[in-house]
C-alpha cells in the first residue's frame, strides 16, 4: 500500500493534471502486473506442514462440502468479524484520496501522503497487536476495539468535516488506522483458531470472501450515503455498523463450545 501510495504520489509530482487523467492513471495498474510472475513462483513453491502431511486422511471436496454446511454458524460469525476489517481496510486506503479531494476538497498530493502514511501506521499496530493478542487473547483485543470504533469513528470524521485540512485529515486516518490494524492483527489469526480444523483454509477463505464482497463497495457505499444524506461524516455511519457486525461476531463466537474448543486445541 505504500508502494502504491508512493506511486500515486510521483506520478502526480512528475505529470501535468491533463496529462494524469489520459493515461498517468493507468501506471499503477501496469506497474502491479508485474507482481504476477512472483506469485506464480510462490505459490508453486509452498509447502505443506508437517502436521498436514501426517495427517491419514485428507477431506474430499464433498467431505468438505459437509462439514462448512454443519458448521454454517461459525462461517457466518467469522464474515461478521472480517466486515469489520474489510470496511475499515477499503474506508482508510481506496476511499481517502477520493474522500480528501472530491468531498474535502484537499490536493490529491495531500491525500495520497495520508495514504502512505497510513501504511506506514498499519505496518506498526498489525504485528504489535498481533503480539499483544498471543499474550491476552484475541476476545478482549477484539471487544476493546470494535467498541472503540463503535464510539469514535462517526464523532472523528465529523471533526474532520467540520474544518478540513491536511493535519485533521492525518489525524483522523492515523487514528482509524490504529483502529483498524490493532483489530485486524488479533482477527486473522482469530478466524483461524475458531474454524474447525479440517476445513480451516476453506472457511477462512469462504467467510473472507463473503466479507470482501461487502467491504469491497466501501468507497461506492460511503460516496451514496454522503450524496443521499448530505452528511459528509456519514461514512463513519457504515464503518460504525461494521464494528457492531465485528463486536456481534466476537461474543457469539467466544460464546460457542465449538469454537472454544477449537481456539484450545489450536
Amino acid at each position: 500500500m505504500v508502494f502504491v501510495a508512493l506511486i500515486g504520489v510521483f506520478l502526480n509530482k512528475w505529470l501535468p493534471a491533463d496529462q494524469m487523467t489520459a493515461w498517468g492513471w493507468r501506471v499503477p495498474f501496469l506497474i502491479g502486473c508485474l507482481i504476477v510472475p512472483f506469485l506464480f513462483l510462490i505459490r508453486r513453491s509452498l509447502q505443506e506442514t508437517e502436521e498436514f502431511k501426517a495427517r491419514k486422511h485428507h477431506p474430499s471436496m464433498g467431505e468438505i462440502m459437509k462439514t462448512m454446511a454443519a458448521n454454517w454458524g461459525i462461517v457466518l460469525g467469522g464474515m461478521g468479524m472480517v466486515i469489520m476489517t474489510t470496511v475499515s481496510f477499503y474506508m482508510i486506503t481506496a476511499y481517502t484520496p477520493t474522500f480528501g479531494k472530491e468531498v474535502l476538497k484537499l490536493s490529491s498530493i495531500d491525500t495520497l501522503v495520508v495514504t502512505v502514511c497510513i501504511g506506514l501506521s498499519n505496518l506498526v499496530w498489525l504485528p504489535l497487536a498481533g503480539a499483544l493478542s498471543d499474550r491476552i487473547g484475541r476476545r478482549p483485543v477484539l471487544l476493546v476495539f470494535t467498541i472503540l470504533t463503535i464510539v469514535t469513528a462517526y464523532p472523528a470524521l465529523q471533526w474532520l468535516v467540520a474544518e478540513p485540512s491536511f493535519a485533521r485529515l492525518l489525524a483522523v486516518e492515523l487514528w482509524l488506522s490504529f483502529l483498524y490494524g490493532s483489530y485486524n492483527g488479533a482477527m486473522v489469526v482469530a478466524l483461524t483458531e475458531v474454524m474447525p480444523v479440517e476445513v480451516r483454509t476453506a472457511g477462512f477463505s469462504l467467510a473472507y470472501s463473503l466479507a470482501t464482497t461487502i467491504g469491497g463497495f466501501t468507497p461506492a457505499i460511503s460516496t451514496l450515503l454522503i450524496h443521499s444524506t448530505g452528511n459528509k461524516a456519514a461514512p463513519g455511519l457504515f464503518l460504525g455498523v461494521a464494528a457492531i457486525c465485528g463486536l456481534i461476531a466476537t461474543l457469539v463466537l467466544y460464546r460457542m463450545p465449538e469454537s472454544r474448543d477449537q481456539y484450545r486445541t489450536a
